[in-house]
């Protein structure tokens, strides 16, 4: 099987993550990593090996004084590769995009970086047919990949007409201190809809959909209140029927498990998961409601984690190393561990 070179330039939380899931995959050769301060993160690139390469000749001295060996910068990565992953934060990709280009690599932005900066906004279970071969993509944020996984995943089964979501979101990532404590519910934004219809959009531009969103003092998952107004008429049964044979989505019991809230998610992922992680979307079972030809639901969304597997996929699609979405899932899911179950 050929092995496609790929680089992550930037290693923090979405970063770190990515690199682990590429050195998995058995189509795929992880050349190494960006990070810019040689801080206890870069320690996790240099346990595992990972070649550690600086933004600039600038920072790789500040990396040798700290004891890490250096790779180069990150133009000698992009010598080497054949697609880079930006895990920048937010803004930086764009920027970044001009230097991507002069060395002719394939492309795999986030969520962070608006819409224009790749050729088509990406969603495994809704576009990844439609993006193979492109030359960039932007994997979409954390709450759009959820919805969008929720809103394709019914689609396919029933059609979906028409979507509401209110999005409470988490206020930070954990190791985000320099935010501060909060002690407020934050309009994120005050006017309707909020960002993530718009970026939904992206993907499904006919959609009819609108969301509202909130910021509140947790820094462990977001959740989402969806409303959906389907083609066909259903009941709840129906539904979670869908949605329990359905990819990247894991259908929990509240009765059954005791699982209630996200803090009890993050529980079971902390004694069953590496690094906490839950790259499923997790619906809750007993909010699953059908009223006046209207679905309801409850989600969780691990903001740290779910996108992952999309950004594994991004990068197949981009190189064509599979040609349908059931041949990445087939690959992506089993290296990943993704499952039906927390544990």
């Amino acid at each position: 099987m050929a092995r496609v070179r790929v680089g992550v330039n930037g290693f923090g939380t979405i970063g770190k993550r990515v690199a682990l899931a590429l050195e998995k995959q058995p189509d795929m050769e992880l050349v190494g990593v960006v990070k810019r301060k040689p801080d206890y993160i870069a320690m996790l690139a240099a346990k595992k090996g990972f070649p550690i390469y600086s933004p600039t000749v600038k920072e790789a001295e500040a990396f040798e004084k700290a004891g890490f060996r250096v790779a180069g910068t990150l133009e000698d990565l992009l010598s080497r590769v054949d697609v880079v992953v930006d895990a920048t934060p937010n803004g930086q990709g764009a920027e970044n995009k001009k230097i991507y280009e002069k060395f002719g690599v394939k492309m795999v932005f986030q969520g962070g970086e608006k819409p224009g900066v790749a050729e088509a906004s990406f969603s495994t279970l809704c576009n990844y047919e439609e993006t193979v071969g492109r030359q960039s993509l932007r994997v979409v944020s954390c709450n759009t990949t959820a919805l969008l996984r929720l809103i394709c995943t019914l689609d396919k089964a029933f059609g979906v007409e028409r979507v509401r979501a209110v999005i409470v979101r988490r206020a930070a990532d954990p190791r985000e201190v320099k935010k501060g404590p909060i002690n407020a519910i934050l309009l994120n934004p005050p006017r309707l809809p909020s960002h993530h219809a718009v970026d939904v959009k992206t993907v499904l531009p006919g959609l009819d959909i609108v969301t509202a969103a909130v910021v509140v003092p947790t820094t462990l998952m977001h959740l989402h209140h969806v409303t959906l107004k389907l083609k066909t008429a259903v009941k709840a049964v129906d539904v979670l029927e869908a949605l329990k044979i359905a990819p990247r989505i894991i259908v929990v019991s509240s009765e059954e498990t005791g699982i209630k809230s996200t803090a009890e998610i993050i529980e079971a992922a902390r004694q069953f998961r590496p690094m906490n992680d839950v790259p499923e979307l997790v619906i809750f079972e007993e909010s699953v409601a059908v009223e006046g030809g209207e679905v309801m639901l409850f989600q969780a969304v691990h903001q740290e984690s779910i996108v992952v597997p999309e950004n594994v996929d991004a990068v197949r699609a981009v190189t064509g190393l599979a040609a349908t979405t059931e041949d990445t899932l087939k690959i992506t899911d089993k290296t990943l561990g993704l499952r039906k179950t927390l544990w």
